[in-house]
């Protein structure tokens, strides 16, 4: 059992405490937007927290019915954040779960404008996933997004130009997940079997060059993205061109600062790390409340946003039983140091 924090960290300022599982935290010009992956229970997927503690459904109610064909409605959010044009970007991981089976249609990444709070543009992500696929997260490098598959083991580049979507890495052994540890134990689904969770985490280096990404068991690889973003590149070539980078702890989610450190969660320790360029890792924050964070926000105002999502205390990573203590909490702390512009204003 991994030794955990037991002193809470004055830094960490309790900004929101949400009454269900909240696994992502974005802001956009002053505004908040929040994402639930009805991990606990189901219910609204994307919501704006008004000032007066209202959750708005985002874009409208519509987007948000349950068991809605994806024409105009979410099947299941993972990642929603702020690109570098200003528009709000929602991934829909395409299956209701992971370890489901893909809704045709669902896979998508979603385009809102927050000035008329309307979706701009849907691009659909059918023809990169594959039947087991749950597509994760996304960042963005110019006019290209690339995404992490969790449920297939793979990368997928969008071309946000013509809406071609490529899968890279298919099956790659950097892109497989092994077992994922919480609080110093290994997790399991309700039939007892080992939850393994590959490709999760990306980011983009601040000059473009390099794609940071990692499973949710750790082992943080590179790859130069001018591989990434050749459609003729050969996967032979694609694999060669793989680095391995930092030996990373199981982890919830990361962040990365305009000086190229990245901050990633230990889910083992409940810890924030820092890797730095030049692959130093050191810890930033240490604290028992910190249970499983997972998609990290940085703000323009160098703001560390953290939601404690507690993902390994729901039923479906805890063996059935769900332990999840409410409210769960959003933390934010100062970091000094913002966001690169490639990442986001």
């Amino acid at each position: 059992m991994s030794s955990l924090p037991t002193e809470k960290d004055h830094r960490l300022t309790p900004v929101f405490q949400e009454d269900r599982v909240c696994t992502g935290v974005t802001t956009v010009r002053g505004r908040v937007f929040l994402s639930y992956p009805s991990a606990d229970r189901p219910g609204v997927q994307v919501v704006e927290a008004l000032p007066d503690g209202r959750r708005v459904p985002y874009p409208d109610a519509a987007w948000n019915r349950a068991d809605q064909p994806p024409s105009g409605a979410f099947v299941h959010v993972n990642g929603l954040r702020a690109g570098p044009d200003g528009r709000l970007w929602i991934v829909d991981s395409g299956s209701p779960r992971i370890g489901g089976a893909q809704v045709p249609g669902g896979a998508r990444l979603i385009a809102v404008d927050p000035d008329d709070d309307r979706v701009e543009r849907v691009y659909h992500l059918d023809e990169a996933v594959h039947p087991g696929s749950y597509v994760d997260d996304v960042r963005f490098n110019g006019r290209v997004a690339y995404f992490s598959d969790a449920g297939a083991a793979g990368l997928i580049v969008l071309d946000l130009d013509s809406g071609r979507a490529r899968r890279v890495l298919d099956g790659h052994p950097s892109t497989a997940g092994g077992p994922v540890v919480a609080d110093g134990r290994a997790l399991h689904d309700p039939d007892g079997t080992e939850v393994r969770l590959h490709v999760d985490q990306l980011e983009v280096s601040p000059d473009g060059r390099w794609l940071y990404y990692q499973p949710a068991s750790g082992g943080m690889p590179r790859i130069a993205t001018r591989w990434l973003d050749d459609p003729l590149a050969p996967a032979d070539e694609l694999a060669r061109r793989v680095e391995r980078w930092c030996d990373t702890p199981s982890t919830g989610g990361t962040a990365i600062d305009a000086a190229g450190s990245i901050y990633l969660s230990d889910l083992e320790r409940r810890r924030v790390l820092v890797l730095a360029p030049d692959g130093g890792l050191r810890t930033l924050v240490a604290d028992p409340r910190l249970a499983w964070v997972d998609a990290m926000w940085l703000d323009a105002d160098a703001r560390l946003w953290m939601p404690a999502a507690q993902l390994h205390l729901t039923a479906g990573l805890n063996g059935g039983i769900s332990t999840v203590e409410y409210p769960v909490q959003i933390y934010r702390m100062p970091v000094g140091i913002g966001p690169p512009a490639r990442d986001h204003a």
